[in-house]
């Protein structure tokens, strides 16, 4: 890891997910487990198209290496999973498998002593080809407590198509150039930014991102492990956020507008071309893909990071993004870890790579990665001097949606920057 860069993983679980650069390794397989007869539940939350087909096949295949265990998955929406896995997890009725996002949200379920330790029982390529960086968000007090799968850092997908007809030769790299192409694709008649504020949390991005610009590494470390937003940045990030909203560059109703869900959907407006550009995660292009008119991904999709805010204290090219992984609830058979450690080879996560359209976390698998944006993505969070997962999930659930709620009420006209600050503050105190 070059020595200049920080990685600042704080308790709360701050993480830095670099060094995902492609490298050679040679792949291995598991041994088929060891497990015995099992049956277990899986949960995950693809509800369409490759990403279904990818855990339908993935499932069948590790059957198949292991007779005797069977595993029933189970498709929830994303935006209801983690209300239902909560429910579940506390009610004792858990599934053994299920989609863990890290941060906060994961520190919470370690506490109640509701996840598996994987720290000993990581093996094969799962433990040879993806690196430990990549399990540092995995992990807590020097313990492992999901297999990573995908590391999704955020950015700006967009139509090179429209950004071409609109006349835009430059990506934007600060914000006030993001404003001026929001006006040129105006100008030629194409709603400039997707928008799905109705699930809240792709709107919170906005105001992840300038949070991420304006305040510095050590605030941001202070507000994850003290829960502590007294810094004039909070403030600030709204307030640019409020001015950028002034402007009027999301589509028409976003505030009724969902991010993943049908072509109606911010992400449904991008596959479709009826606007040209999206914040969101590395996911973003497997999900616009299943909503082009032909179910693949979209020929001009590129990606640009999101832009810098003059003046503010936050480290040029700091990023922020999730790894997603899979964890097994504590009670969950010896089989489970056998399955982590199966998602972990390097012919599961090409398969995954291919089905999601997302960077996998295993070395010899990302060698498989062709496309621009994401090899762009890849660049960009390696050379990122710090990043951090996205703040809902560093905050964990109850801090995380009272931010995201509190930044749709400012977008709707119902609040201002300071009250994004005093609702996130509220709900710390009440954590």
């Amino acid at each position: 890891m070059n020595s200049t860069r920080r990685s600042l993983i704080s308790a709360a679980a701050i993480a830095a997910v670099g060094t995902l650069a492609l490298s050679g390794c040679t792949a291995s397989t598991p041994d088929g487990g060891g497990g015995g007869d099992a049956a277990m539940t899986l949960w995950h939350n693809s509800t369409t198209g490759p990403g279904v087909e990818f855990w339908e096949q993935t499932v069948a295949d590790f059957e198949e290496e292991n007779p005797g265990v069977t595993i029933e998955i189970q498709s929830i929406q994303n935006e209801d999973l983690d209300g239902k896995l909560q429910t579940a997890l506390n009610s004792g009725d858990a599934p053994d498998i299920f989609l863990q996002r890290g941060g906060g949200k994961m520190a919470a379920m370690v506490k109640a002593g509701q996840l598996k330790d994987l720290t000993d029982s990581i093996e094969g390529g799962a433990a040879e080809e993806i690196s430990d960086a990549a399990y540092s968000a995995s992990s807590l007090d020097d313990k492992i407590y999901a297999m990573p799968v995908a590391v999704l850092p955020g950015g700006l997908f967009y139509s090179q198509d429209l950004f071409d007809e609109a006349g835009i030769t430059e990506n934007p790299t600060t914000m006030d150039e993001l404003e001026a192409a929001t006006e040129q694709l105006k100008a030629a008649g194409i709603d400039p930014v997707a928008l799905g504020a109705k699930d809240a949390w792709p709107a919170a991005h906005w105001y992840y991102w300038l949070a991420l610009r304006e305040c510095s590494a050590e605030t941001l470390a202070k507000a994850a492990d003290e829960m502590t937003f007294d810094d004039d940045c909070w403030v600030r990030a709204g307030e640019d956020l409020q001015e950028f909203a002034a402007t009027e560059p999301f589509n028409s109703g976003f505030l009724t507008t969902t991010a993943q869900q049908g072509a109606g959907s911010s992400a449904g407006l991008i596959a479709n071309h009826q606007a040209g550009m999206e914040l969101m995660g590395a996911w973003d292009p497997g999900v616009i893909g299943s909503l082009t008119p032909d179910q693949k991904p979209l020929p001009d999709l590129s990606w640009f990071p999101f832009p810098e805010v003059e003046g503010g204290d936050g480290e040029a090219g700091s990023m922020m993004g999730g790894v997603d992984g899979y964890s097994c609830s504590v009670d969950a058979p010896d089989a489970c870890v056998d399955f982590l450690n199966y998602l972990g080879t390097s012919d599961v996560q090409t398969a995954y790579y291919k089905a999601f359209n997302a960077p996998p976390v295993n070395t010899v698998a990302q060698e498989a990665v062709t496309e621009q944006y994401l090899k762009d993505i890849l660049e960009a969070y390696n050379a990122a001097p710090y990043a951090t997962q996205w703040l809902d999930t560093v905050y964990g659930q109850n801090v995380g949606n009272a931010l995201n709620v509190a930044v749709v009420n400012m977008l709707a006209g119902q609040g201002t920057p300071e009250d994004i600050v005093k609702a996130v503050q509220d709900a710390a105190a009440k954590a």
